[in-house]
């Protein structure tokens, strides 16, 4: 299995500097890649090839491999973009040209350097690194990555065999994901929303309106700039913080967790999307996951739909209002919160997709 490690970098003014410089230069390599992609493509109606766009990145002061793997990701974006599109039936589409803002990583896929009491790359020299944890397995992979605070992180990628399971003898529970609360489980468990961005909008909101009374790319815009940048990572690790603690305490205390196969993307597109981002439902179930086959817990996706409407003790569908959040059975009379009976309703579908299942750690889907 591939996992990622991500470590705080300290590099000196002088490693920043160039570091910070080699950002540049790959920025301007993307952009005159890309003009020519698609200028040969305007003129032949052909894409270049691997071969001709690693002659742009030869002999420009950026360490080799990190070079190619520039050349790698562009015509990756460039496939992806055109034929995502050619799907949807539309024509055109290319990568955007990108701001030395938007140009963000380093990437090392073999070699160039070498982790020991600090780290060393090539060109930088020896980084200070925090290394809070140790890095199990081979490395892989190196990303250099600058946030847009200006911090420097080092994100590795090793491979690792697969955890054993751990032995996970609690019960099974269905979970209803929400915004009026974060999550209400079968057993009766609720779990509060912390509305994480919604605690700090009056700061930022003030801080992006100093921001925007600013002279672009002035001193004083880039200082309002990494304020801005500097409380939505705030906002973001206090998130992440929350949510990694969460699940790890579910997939330790129960054996099962039935979840909904929501499409988060789509769901937050229609309605209430700065709502759903804050509560951070992708990054939950994701965490859940990947943290379930160690703790020795299984995931399963059940169908979302008619869980709200559907009676968990019989199976009526009555229709609901959002203002509605108790649910009343017109045929058996079964009344309780309308979010504890869709966490039921989820808990039923999954146990009856998965009779005599003993299967753990994978994330099974159940019509």
């Amino acid at each position: 299995m591939i996992r990622a490690y991500k470590f705080r970098l300290y590099p000196s003014k002088t490693q920043d500097t160039l570091m910070r410089k080699h950002l540049w230069i790959s920025k301007n390599l993307w952009n005159e890649m890309l003009e020519h992609t698609k200028q040969m493509y305007r003129d032949y109606g052909l894409f270049p090839t691997k071969k001709a766009l690693r002659e742009f990145v030869k002999r420009v002061g950026l360490y080799s491999q990190t070079g190619q793997e520039l050349v790698d990701r562009l015509l990756d974006a460039v496939w992806k973009t055109k034929m995502r599109l050619k799907k949807e039936g539309k024509t055109g589409g290319f990568p955007r040209f990108k701001s030395f803002s938007r140009m963000k990583s380093l990437n090392y896929p073999q070699s160039g350097f070498n982790l020991k009491e600090r780290l060393e790359v090539t060109p930088f020299g020896k980084i200070s690194i925090k290394q809070h944890r140790k890095i199990k397995g081979t490395i892989k992979t190196l990303t250099l990555k600058r946030e847009s605070t200006g911090k420097w992180f080092a994100i590795f990628t090793s491979e690792e065999e697969p955890p054993t399971p751990q032995k996970n003898s609690g019960g099974e529970v269905g979970l209803d994901a929400g915004l009026k609360s974060l999550a209400v489980l079968s057993d009766g468990t609720t779990i509060k929303n912390p509305r994480h961005l919604r605690k700090h909008e009056k700061k930022l909101a003030f801080l992006q309106r100093n921001l925007s009374r600013c002279e672009k790319r002035s001193n004083r815009w880039h200082k309002a700039k990494q304020k801005v940048a500097l409380l939505h990572e705030k906002v973001k690790n206090t998130r992440r913080d929350y949510l990694h603690k969460l699940s790890k305490q579910l997939v330790s205390q129960y054996s099962l967790i039935a979840l909904e196969d929501l499409s988060v993307q789509g769901l937050a597109q229609k309605d209430y999307g700065k709502s759903i981002h804050d509560a951070g439902w992708s990054m939950f179930m994701g965490m859940m996951g990947y943290k379930a086959e160690e703790a020795g817990c299984q995931i399963v996706s059940v169908d979302p739909k008619y869980t709200t409407q559907e009676c968990s003790r019989c199976g009526t569908r009555t229709k609901k209002e959002l203002q509605d959040r108790q649910h009343k059975c017109p045929s058996c009379g079964y009344s309780t919160d309308r979010d504890l009976n869709a966490a039921e309703v989820i808990l039923k579908r999954a146990t009856a997709g998965l009779a005599g299942c003993n299967a753990h750690g994978l994330a099974a889907t159940v019509a």
